[in-house]
């Protein structure tokens, strides 16, 4: 199975800009990138990392640098692939190697795993004729596309794969329940959980 990790090289993370400089989202963005990785080599998996400007990284595995928009990069390896294709999100700080199998192990055309919000925070597509619509609700579209070719459907429900790091509040979720990279990089940062009326959030102390 190819298994393609894309990953915004140029500008990253913009709705952490409330809290985090367009510095500092690149590096959490690194960080984050690295938990990927990490929860993939535990899962077996050796991906290639799909970005759009050149990129350092801590590993040695294939890296291809396409500036095109995400859709139709992605459509292009799926349209010559001669093998299952898996697309795994880079800010998937909370991925885990079991959560990961979860998402690899059905025999189905397509598998789904769910973002917040109606996104697709992964998939793995065993149909030739599967394309990705990213724009809007795209698991609502991926769903209706996988329909459409007559491809075999299953939905992975994992809160893990689920959680996409994007807006400041879901930095509590990588403080509370990330073990990797992308926690230690906040913790370094200055930020720590605080209780506000019973629910949990973060604070930057520097």
């Amino acid at each position: 199975m190819r298994t393609v990790v894309p990953f915004s090289a140029t500008a990253p993370n913009t709705r952490l800009a409330p809290v985090l400089t367009p510095d500092e989202r690149r590096a959490f963005a690194h960080a984050m990138l690295g938990d990927v990785l990490d929860a993939l080599a535990g899962a077996g998996v050796e991906p290639e990392v799909l970005t759009t400007a050149a990129v350092g990284l801590d590993r040695d595995l294939p890296v291809t640098v396409d500036d095109r928009p995400l859709d139709p990069a992605i459509n292009d390896i799926l349209e010559h692939a001669d093998e299952p294709v898996a697309v795994v999100m880079a800010d998937l700080a909370l991925a885990t190697p079991a959560a990961l199998g979860r998402l690899f192990d059905p025999e189905r055309d397509v598998v789904l795993a769910p973002g917040r919000g109606g996104g697709t925070n992964a998939f793995v597509a065993r149909h030739p004729d599967f394309r990705v619509d990213y724009h809007g609700a795209s698991i609502r579209d991926h769903r209706a596309i996988a329909d459409d070719i007559g491809a075999t459907v299953t939905i992975v429900d994992s809160y893990r794969l689920g959680t996409d790091i994007d807006e400041p509040a879901d930095l509590t979720e990588v403080l509370l329940h990330g073990h990797g990279r992308g926690a230690e990089w906040l913790t370094d940062a200055g930020f720590a959980v605080t209780v506000d009326d019973g629910r949990a959030t973060v604070e930057r102390s520097k």
